[in-house]
């Protein structure tokens, strides 16, 4: 298809400054929104606040391997489809915003967490909550344990802002249209796509085994990225995590599809940069959330 790039797109909405990170979130809009869907890239920021890479015992390209680096770029023609964009600012290792506000690891700090906390959960066991313990590669993030209040400023300053700005996004684009798809775009190493030379999936869609959204849209969106000779699965070995789950309500008219992109076909993941590739598969998905976004009015 042509992609319609006759919607002007407005300057970029930066999340109001906050202690520790500056503009929290952004957000691209259309000059008008012409499609009932919303993007999100919740694990691409790469601003790495100077007291947490202080407080870290790892550097900074050992702590971006828990990024879903570029993966903001990778969506980027969002407004030009008529859909707004909103991207997390701050780094995954900081503050994870596909959990929990209050999934933490009691181990990782000095003071008796309070009963509100999570501390059970199987992402806090895996030292990956929402404030993590490691980075995707299993190595330990902190020379030494945290306060609660460095949590609760974390949270305060970057969860809650992101997801206050996604359901704002997400009731405008109901109220205007009566439903509302996210698609929740991340991407995933090697192991889970092209490792050991085997060809695995280009692409995992998460719909938390159908509960999430409705079995037509997740067919739109799978056939949309089958046309671009993309390999895509279902579920495995991601169903999708607290967006997903928390704000997927079909009953409700709101649709949420996790999206996880295979590294290797964009980025060099050794040296976490661009690879010849991911111009291409920019192209390739950009068709791909135009078709979604074409369809999927007379779905919802």
């Amino acid at each position: 298809m042509d992609v319609n790039t006759d919607l002007p797109r407005e300057g970029p909405t930066d999340g109001a400054g906050v202690s520790g990170v500056a503009a929290p979130l952004t957000i691209w809009r259309p000059l008008r929104q012409t499609a009932p869907m919303v993007i999100a890239s919740p694990h691409s920021g790469c601003a790495y606040p100077a007291g947490f890479l202080a407080e870290s015992r790892l550097d900074a390209r050992a702590l971006r391997k828990s990024e879903d680096s570029f993966v903001d770029e990778l969506c980027g023609c969002a407004p030009d489809l008529g859909v707004p964009l909103i991207a997390a600012r701050f780094p995954r290792a900081y503050c994870d915003v596909n959990r929990e506000a209050w999934e933490l690891d009691p181990a990782m700090f000095e003071d008796t967490l309070p009963d509100h906390v999570n501390t059970t959960s199987p992402r806090v066991a895996a030292g990956l909550g929402t404030i993590a313990r490691v980075v995707a590669s299993g190595e330990a993030i902190y020379r030494h344990k945290l306060r609660f209040a460095e949590a609760q400023a974390r949270i305060a300053a970057c969860w809650q802002p992101y997801h206050a700005a996604l359901t704002g996004l997400m009731s405008e684009t109901r109220q205007c249209f009566g439903a509302c798809l996210l698609l929740d775009v991340h991407s995933m190493p090697t192991p889970f796509g092209h490792a050991a030379g085997a060809h695995g999936p280009d692409i995992v869609l998460g719909d938390a085994h159908g509960s999430a959204c409705g079995r037509a849209i997740v067919t739109l969106i799978e056939q949309s990225f089958r046309g671009e000779g993309l390999v895509v699965r279902r579920n495995d070995p991601y169903a999708g995590g607290y967006v997903t789950r928390n704000y997927g309500r079909p009953r409700e008219r709101l649709h949420v599809v996790q999206i996880e992109i295979a590294k290797p076909l964009y980025m060099d993941e050794r040296t976490i940069t661009r690879a010849e590739g991911f111009g291409a598969l920019q192209d390739r998905l950009c068709r791909a959330f135009g078709l979604i976004a074409q369809g999927v009015p007379t779905l919802l």
